[in-house]
């Protein structure tokens, strides 16, 4: 069985990777196989995506064209809905089976493109329980979030270090750390008393990350990966909005949520966004199941060094506060557990 797997964003790859392991004895192809490289994929902003419109121009006529002359018999598509919907739409028109993991956010913005989403895929498959609920009966299926089984045993109860450890993760994609590590950089150089370590998700964003160190006098520790391993270990966390806050939350690691995009974009997202009231994603859980957010948010304007240095002093100088705040992560990710095995689940709707 030939199986075309598109994954365009580090968060992606990772669900993308464990799915392949459960496809051995078929031929599973991706971007890299024609040449495409993740970190080139995966670009944000308006302008940002302007400006490099020619070469997703490219991967889109290049996949497009793989699709036809592959021909696989599934194509199984992984987040990055700009690119990877439209690419099973047309793998779907040629009578290819269509699946996509992860749920667009459609309870946030844009509802209107249900129907259109439906048209393009076969199958959905949901890390959210309460996504389902938005399409045709049938059509989506909860199944569970693989981070649950991936990020197993993290709930054992964690030893506070000395010193204690704070992890920085600013986002993978250079955008978000030319945006976000500044800030939080400015946060912990006057906290005394810890260790910051900050996982770079790649190579180019570890470059990145190593260059904006020059300007701060402080002593971090960069790794090349490893976030899983450090938010298990870290007494308390800064994360720009994304997969990782997820991570966090189910490592139980205190975490406060930055995030800072340019001021159209800013403007934009205020206006389109009325399904939800915050954006981290444990606290999207806890928000739509009715019970109280676990994740402080510092969100543009809000998002300051000071008011970063604030939140993370709380945790690291009262212990109750936080374990207040690891209690509060772990009731909302029970809700995340689903029927288990949520790759196995995902594979089951493959093949």
């Amino acid at each position: 069985m030939k199986i075309l797997l598109l994954a365009g964003e580090e968060s992606g790859v990772i669900y993308a990777n464990a799915i392949r392991e459960r496809l051995s004895g078929h031929e599973v192809r991706g971007y890299s196989d024609w040449g495409f490289e993740i970190s080139d994929l995966a670009v944000m902003g308006f302008w940002a995506v302007i400006r490099h419109i020619f070469y997703f121009l490219r991967v889109r006529r290049t996949m497009s064209r793989a699709i036809d002359e592959w021909r696989p018999d599934v194509v199984c598509t992984v987040d990055y809905p700009g690119m990877n919907l439209r690419l099973a739409a047309y793998a779907k028109s040629k009578g290819i089976k269509t699946v996509h993991v992860v749920c667009p956010q459609v309870w946030a913005w844009k509802a209107g493109r249900i129907p259109r989403i439906e048209a393009s895929l076969d199958k959905l498959c949901c890390f959210f329980p309460f996504e389902p609920s938005y399409f045709t009966p049938g059509f989506a299926e909860f199944t569970g979030h693989p981070m649950v089984e991936m990020m197993d045993g993290v709930t054992k109860p964690v030893v506070p270090t000395n010193p204690r450890t704070v992890a920085i993760l600013p986002g993978s994609r250079l955008g978000e750390i030319d945006s976000c590590l500044p800030i939080l950089l400015e946060a912990v150089k006057d906290i005394g008393g810890i260790k910051v370590e900050i996982p770079a998700a790649n190579q180019k964003a570890r470059q990145a990350i190593d260059e904006i160190l020059k300007r701060y006098n402080i002593n971090a520790v960069v790794t090349d990966g490893g976030a899983r391993d450090l938010l298990r270990r870290a007494d308390c966390a800064a994360i720009a909005s994304g997969t990782a806050t997820l991570e966090a939350a189910l490592a139980g690691c205190p975490t406060v949520l930055v995030y800072r995009v340019g001021r159209l974009l800013a403007w934009f997202a205020r206006r389109v966004i009325k399904g939800i009231s915050h954006v981290g994603l444990a606290n999207v859980i806890a928000e739509k199941s009715g019970t109280p957010c676990p994740m402080p948010e510092l969100l543009q304007e809000d998002f300051t060094p000071m008011a970063v240095a604030q939140q993370l002093k709380e945790w690291l100088e009262n212990e109750e506060a936080r374990q207040e705040a690891k209690a509060a992560l772990a009731r909302t990710m029970a809700l995340l557990s689903g029927k288990g095995d949520a790759i196995g689940n995902i594979v089951r709707n493959l093949i």
